[in-house]
């Protein structure tokens, strides 16, 4: 993928996406596949994970991706704004269903997918854990560490809470699909794609990655996104990855594209 530096991105016009170069963030991800199936053209502008970001929190205010910049309204930063910017925005079929009962299941599982305390918030607590070692709140730790680690709610006891609920909403989930399947449909809401179809494809690579020649990751997260507490591992219902699969074959394309490109990591580097 070929991204803007902070930078170049500020002089530019239209809609900026901020992703995070080189990883795929599962927010970042599933807001350029978002925009994608909407039809709704934007530039990448790169942000560098863990770190501080300075030139984007003068920008935006934010140092964390993804940010939706439209020319000169406010950065938008959560999930559901940036679903309902593309909404705004884009052409084709909605990717939010009609029917009443229907957008509240869409956007209440979306939620719980991509929410604060939702499966990819309670997934990145273990993570940070393994990341930083036994001892991540340390008084030597560097501030930096300590402000992502409150910043991401980080305790002893978030990391204890966090298979319990990892795994409720994968059964959640899981039962959505079968009650879809049952009733003839592909998806898990409705009877076409949907964000929460998108989201959940996205985020489950924080469970079950994608194989490596379509998801060229760092090596540094295989470990971290494919080793799972064993309860949560239990919850993961292999109907969800067909149904990811199915989603990335049919709708959002493969291989993942976030690794930078050199023509563009002049204004970063």
């Amino acid at each position: 993928m070929e991204y803007f530096s902070v930078a170049e991105g500020r002089k530019l016009s239209g809609l900026r996406l901020v992703l995070t170069a080189n990883v795929p963030g599962p927010w970042g991800e599933s807001a350029k596949a978002i925009f994608a199936a909407r039809n709704v053209p934007y530039a990448a502008v790169a942000q560098v994970a863990m770190e501080a970001n300075d030139d984007l929190f003068a920008w935006t205010g934010y140092r964390n991706a993804p940010i939706a910049i439209l020319d000169d309204e406010p950065p938008l930063t959560g999930w559901l704004d940036i679903v309902m910017l593309a909404e705004r925005l884009g052409s084709g079929p909605s990717l939010l269903p009609e029917a009443g009962r229907d957008r509240a299941l869409c956007i209440g599982f979306s939620n719980e997918i991509c929410g604060r305390g939702g499966l990819g918030w309670e997934r990145r607590i273990p993570i940070l854990e393994k990341v930083y070692g036994n001892a991540p709140l340390s008084d030597d730790a560097p501030p930096r560490q300590h402000e992502v680690l409150r910043q991401y709610g980080y305790s002893r006891t978030a990391v204890a809470a966090a298979s319990v609920r990892m795994a409720n909403i994968l059964t959640a989930l899981a039962a959505q699909l079968g009650s879809q399947a049952a009733a003839g449909s592909d998806y898990l809401v409705g009877d076409r794609l949907s964000v929460l179809d998108i989201h959940w494809a996205c985020f489950s690579n924080m469970f079950s990655p994608l194989p490596r020649d379509v998801n060229p990751m760092p090596d540094y997260l295989w470990p971290l996104y494919s080793e799972l507490p064993d309860a949560v591992a239990a919850a993961l219902d292999p109907a969800l990855l067909k149904h990811r699969d199915r989603i990335y074959n049919r709708h959002i394309g493969l291989p993942l594209d976030y690794q930078e490109t050199s023509s563009q990591s002049r204004g970063r580097l």
